[in-house]
């Protein structure tokens, strides 16, 4: 008898591909077969729509991306934020008059693909930006490219989460099981 031992070998840059997509996948697989009504829909205590969810994390993903090339800069200092501001920042977790699904996940794979952009063609994964003044931010704490891109595949699983018990609350559709 023959032992065959089949070993699976990935870059760093490819597991950090394929741990977006996943995240991804899970989270538009929520969106399914939904009119534009039902993706603005709340369906629990929370102000969460699955639209909005969508649109928080596209506006995650893009402001990390340009935190991974400009630094600190490329965010707002949250410090700073007046109630406008964040009342402007609130309308990413809801679906606005005008929006539709669909051109909330063209937006959300336009971003996705330019973070998958720079996951293959960054020069170093290592390389660090302070990161910016914001209540839960650590002062003088430093992100790397790689940490930055974990940090947006695990927003993009929680969020995924989130919007499966929405669309679980909503028509009873699982991701799963």
């Amino acid at each position: 008898m023959t032992e065959t031992t089949h070993a699976i070998t990935t870059d760093e840059r490819t597991d950090l591909l394929e741990m977006l997509a996943h995240g991804r996948h899970f989270l538009r697989l929520t969106t399914r077969d939904l009119t534009d009504e039902q993706a603005g829909q709340r369906t629990t205590a929370s102000e969460l729509c699955l639209g909005g969810l969508i649109k928080h994390v596209t506006s995650v993903e893009r402001h990390w991306a340009d935190f991974i090339l400009d630094g600190p800069s490329a965010m707002p200092d949250f410090t700073k934020l007046t109630e406008a501001d964040w009342a402007r920042r609130a309308d990413e977790f809801r679906m606005l008059p005008g929006e539709t699904l669909a051109g909330v996940l063209a937006d959300y794979d336009k971003a996705a693909r330019r973070t998958d952009e720079l996951v293959t063609s960054l020069p170093d994964l290592n390389a660090t930006h302070p990161l910016p003044e914001a209540p839960w931010n650590e002062p003088g704490a430093r992100w790397s490219a790689r940490r930055v891109l974990m940090h947006i595949a695990a927003e993009t699983a929680q969020h995924a989460g989130h919007a499966d018990i929405i669309r679980e609350s909503l028509d009873g559709a699982k991701s799963m099981g």
